[in-house]
């Protein structure tokens, strides 16, 4: 099928991979996945991520409906700060409401005493390699930090979140954090059902030692009598999705620059708000580079500088990989821009336009 560029392409076969994975650690170890809607939320794809994952979690009220009438199963109601309205919306149908802060559980706990509640914990620790992500920085106000005033909530809950990892490959150190948490939080840990460990883990990563994984979990969970939790996110549908763009204009100015019909801003944001590259399936061997940019007018719209096989010219496809995480939720109308397609390529091989954007859309996005 001949798709107009820009659009975004989801490949289920791929997604299938991650899928089989958290499946895998479910059966090992027990642990239950609920999918990080804040990561990615296509709900195209929720048919297939249902069958191997228990619920979502989310960080809003809309997200946490979202999760309720599009993925079903369970639903882990979070947010940093609600309001009266959205706790009186969120209370009719999330499974678990989890607050972030004492004072907020107190003011709630009346209306919503009759739920299974939770409670953000911030132990401290992280892994992040960027200070914007990390739940532990200074002055952080992502969780409870006093151990005592956490202490004196326990008759009201029936468990706790803990969201300290940020793209966390290496196992050494989960494990090393993991015993952390047992022994800072063990006791409290005995007297409640549940227990999340956030997201951030990155445990599908080719090469991950899955086993070892499963059993520090399974091994946390006999010891402290509770059923954990994992809120997997990029490592859902990591490699699952890429934006296909086409050159539409090819300039110089001390380098060559191709100009595709799609932006770094408006279509990729999380590699902007980063400083990172974007990733291209470029050859190993090219001999060709080129400044690949965006044609937003922002002037740091470049997804990166590449070296391809053959000279670009406009109409050449460029396809830029992992464009699924933290990057179709952020997708926005800057400039104005076409929004890019979403597109699925299903199990069988065949592929389907879920949802493409006109100017009526644009339009009603503001008033």
């Amino acid at each position: 099928m001949q798709i107009a560029t820009p659009y975004y392409l989801i490949d289920e076969q791929k997604l299938l991979r991650n899928l089989q994975i958290i499946e895998q650690v479910r059966e090992l170890s027990g642990a239950k996945s609920v999918l990080a809607l804040k990561c990615f939320s296509t709900w195209c794809v929720f048919d297939l991520m249902r069958q191997y994952m228990d619920g979502t979690t989310s960080s809003s009220l809309f997200e946490a409906r979202l999760g309720a009438e599009k993925f079903g199963k369970e639903t882990h109601a979070y947010c940093v700060g609600y309001s009266q309205q959205d706790i009186a919306d969120i209370a009719q149908f999330a499974d678990k409401i989890i607050f972030n802060s004492v004072s907020q559980l107190d003011r709630y706990y009346d209306t919503v005493k009759s739920a299974k509640l939770g409670l953000r914990a911030n132990p401290g620790i992280s892994y992040s390699g960027f200070d914007l992500a990390d739940p532990a920085r200074k002055h952080s106000r992502l969780g409870v930090v006093d151990k005592a005033a956490l202490a004196r909530q326990i008759p009201r809950l029936s468990g706790l979140m803990f969201h300290y990892n940020c793209e966390n490959d290496d196992f050494e150190t989960f494990s090393a954090q993991l015993d952390t948490i047992g022994e800072n939080y063990g006791d409290m840990l005995k007297a409640l059902q549940w227990v999340s460990l956030g997201g951030g883990l990155y445990f599908t990563k080719e090469g991950y030692p899955v086993e070892k994984f499963c059993q520090k979990l399974a091994d946390f969970s006999r010891e402290h009598q509770v059923q954990v939790y994992l809120e997997p996110g990029e490592s859902a549908i990591t490699g699952c999705a890429e934006l296909v763009t086409s050159v539409v204009d090819i300039v110089h100015n001390e380098t060559d620059i191709a100009i595709v019909d799609a932006s770094v801003e408006g279509h990729m944001l999380d590699l902007l708000i980063y400083r990172l590259s974007a990733k291209v399936e470029t050859g190993a061997n090219g001999q060709y580079a080129y400044m690949v940019a965006g044609r937003s007018c922002l002037a740091g719209d470049i997804f990166g500088t590449y070296q391809f096989n053959d000279r670009l010219e406009v109409g050449s496809e460029i396809r830029f990989a992992d464009a699924a995480g933290y990057t179709m939720v952020k997708k926005n109308w800057f400039n104005g821009l076409q929004m890019p397609t979403i597109a699925v390529r299903r199990l069988d091989g065949t592929v389907e336009v879920v949802r493409k954007f006109d100017y009526q859309d644009f339009a009603s996005n503001l008033s």
